[in-house]
């Protein structure tokens, strides 16, 4: 295998070694149809400048930071969420030619983000799993003042302009809920997430919207506190369980909780004409393959993580630019998918 080599660029486009360098590493004034012949010419031969070599000249790592949430026990890139943004994240990275550096949140929550930006092991991050916590709003402020490239994933802060790639989760929680009402059901039990994430506040926006629009009460008797987990669905079941006969439908934050509760029922005898109708979240592969089949609100997570990455990588190489140099906020539409476990069911005799 012949290897390349810069000089025999130069020579095909007709100009300097250092002129090939500058333009394949994006440093100073090139004239553009200079550009374009070296490109061609190193297109044509086949020339893949060293790696290591082309972040020492930009004086960058080459890295792409993902911040992970700590869950102790949770098989994360097995987990719909997760996976899906990743998946996103690392096709949009191998287009622009960077790796990924994926960094778990410490089990106390602080993660020194700005330190991996200050010893250049990052070029521009990535954050998952934020929340609610005045210590996470100082970390990112700071982040912001000293101009890091960064952008918050499925997530958003009141009152603060952060970059962020975020679901119309209010929307997709208010859709889920007037589906139930359309379906005749009235008393909407709510099973939610943590509210340290916005999500968890968008939703029960969502849910609370669809109820007034009907005339009803938000009950607090209908309000149930999960984690995402289907462990936290399993336990969710039995306090249902236990007021059963003042629900009809639920409507569950994600479809992991949404089948631990479909499971628990089960558990505490309830009989299949005896479930109540339930809708969850996500849309995961999962919610196809349970009996009867989950309704679930679609979020494309994939577009999320994509988006995400191409946004603040395209910030760090200063073609991302927004009016008055504001942060950057995408919000991308979900889409509820009708199946048989939230369809009313006959009457029986």
């Amino acid at each position: 295998m012949n290897i390349v080599r810069r000089i025999e660029v130069a020579e095909l486009a007709g100009v300097s070694e250092a002129t090939v360098s500058r333009v394949l590493n994006g440093v100073g004034p090139i004239k553009e149809e200079t550009r374009q012949r070296v490109l061609e010419a190193a297109d044509r031969l086949g020339y893949t400048p060293n790696a290591m070599a082309r972040s020492l000249a930009r004086r960058r790592s080459g890295n792409l930071g993902v911040v992970m949430p700590y869950l102790p026990k949770a098989r994360l890139f097995s987990a719909h969420y997760f996976s899906e943004i990743l998946s996103g994240i690392g096709s949009r990275a191998r287009e622009e030619g960077y790796d990924l550096l994926i960094v778990f949140r410490d089990p106390d929550g602080a993660t020194d983000v700005e330190g991996l930006f200050r010893m250049q092991k990052i070029d521009a991050c990535l954050i998952l799993g934020a929340k609610e916590e005045e210590g996470e709003r100082d970390m990112l402020r700071r982040m912001q003042e000293k101009g890091y490239p960064f952008c918050l994933i499925n997530q958003h802060f009141a009152g603060e302009s952060f970059n962020e790639v975020d679901a119309d989760h209010a929307e997709g929680s208010y859709e889920a809920v007037r589906h139930l009402l359309e379906q005749g059901f009235r008393r909407i039990a709510f099973v939610n997430g943590p509210e340290v994430y916005s999500n968890s506040s968008d939703r029960k926006a969502g849910y609370e919207r669809a109820l007034q629009e009907a005339g009803l009460p938000v009950e607090t008797e209908l309000l149930f506190a999960g984690n995402f987990s289907r462990t936290s669905g399993l336990r969710v079941a039995e306090e249902i369980a236990a007021c059963l006969d003042r629900i009809d439908s639920i409507f569950a934050a994600n479809d992991r909780m949404a089948i631990g509760i479909q499971q628990g029922l089960r558990q505490t005898g309830i009989m299949p004409e005896q479930m109540p109708a339930i809708v969850g979240y996500d849309d995961s592969d999962v919610a196809e393959m349970t009996s009867p089949g989950l309704s679930s609100v679609r979020v494309p997570f994939y577009e999320l993580g994509e988006i995400a990455a191409a946004r603040v990588l395209h910030l760090l190489e200063g073609t991302e630019k927004d009016e008055g140099n504001k942060p950057f906020q995408a919000k991308l539409p979900v889409e509820l998918v009708i199946r048989a476990s939230s369809l009313k069911k006959a009457p029986r005799d």
